[in-house]
């Protein structure tokens, strides 16, 4: 009762108070037990309006991001859609409510296997889990209507794009390493468009068509 409590206020004075209207977004942030996706030790800073660390060096974007990426991906209930980068797979499971299945790409092996047992646990069968690089996608399961990137990338990565469906939207952060522009891109039968919504700051997408692994 008490984490519903704070997840209610989050949406209302984080999300709802910074202009996020779509009302399935909204939802799925009222329903996902973000508690559930960060450490037990963390757990009373869960609903805060902040990132967390959650292990080998990543972290859980703060509540706002997660809202705002969501909301311009414009997912819908018929949508299949691809996240690079699971981390602590909230993210994912904001999506899950809301779209028919979401493809979610991990490098990081501990977070890979910790997620997909949370997902199990959950009940989330409309999320389905690769351990792979996730600037080349998911070509086998492509294309689809929705890309998210949940890490900075240098370039948007070609491979990405190739997986977007005519009529797709990809959100991905574009940047130097220490500070990203949001970008949202729509692709329909003339090309690629973009749109610049405001500046972000994200961990690095490693990959071969990202940042180098250090």
């Amino acid at each position: 009762m008490k984490y519903e409590r704070q997840r209610h206020e989050m949406v209302k004075n984080q999300i709802e108070a910074r202009g996020v209207t779509d009302s399935k977004v909204l939802a799925a942030l009222r329903k996902v037990p973000r508690h559930l996706f960060i450490s037990e030790a963390l757990r009373d800073q869960a609903y805060g309006d902040f990132p967390l660390p959650i292990g080998e060096q990543q972290t859980i974007s703060q509540p706002y991001i997660v809202a705002e990426m969501t909301q311009a991906l414009q997912p819908g209930e018929d949508d299949r859609v691809l996240e690079i980068g699971t981390g602590s797979g909230y993210q994912a499971a904001v999506l899950a409510e809301i779209v028919f299945r979401v493809y979610t790409v991990e490098r990081i092996y501990p977070l890979f296997v910790q997620t997909r047992k949370l997902f199990d646990k959950l009940k989330y069968h409309n999320i389905v889990t690769k351990y792979s690089d996730g600037t080349l996608g998911w070509e086998d399961e492509g294309s689809f209507d929705g890309i998210i990137v949940t890490a900075g990338a240098p370039e948007i990565p070609k491979f990405l794009v190739n997986q977007l469906a005519v009529g797709g939207r990809m959100v991905i952060p574009v940047g130097n390493q220490y500070s990203q522009e949001l970008i949202k891109l729509y692709k329909n039968e003339r090309g690629t468009h973009k749109t610049n919504l405001g500046g972000c700051r994200f961990v690095k997408l490693v990959g071969e068509y990202g940042w180098r692994e250090q």
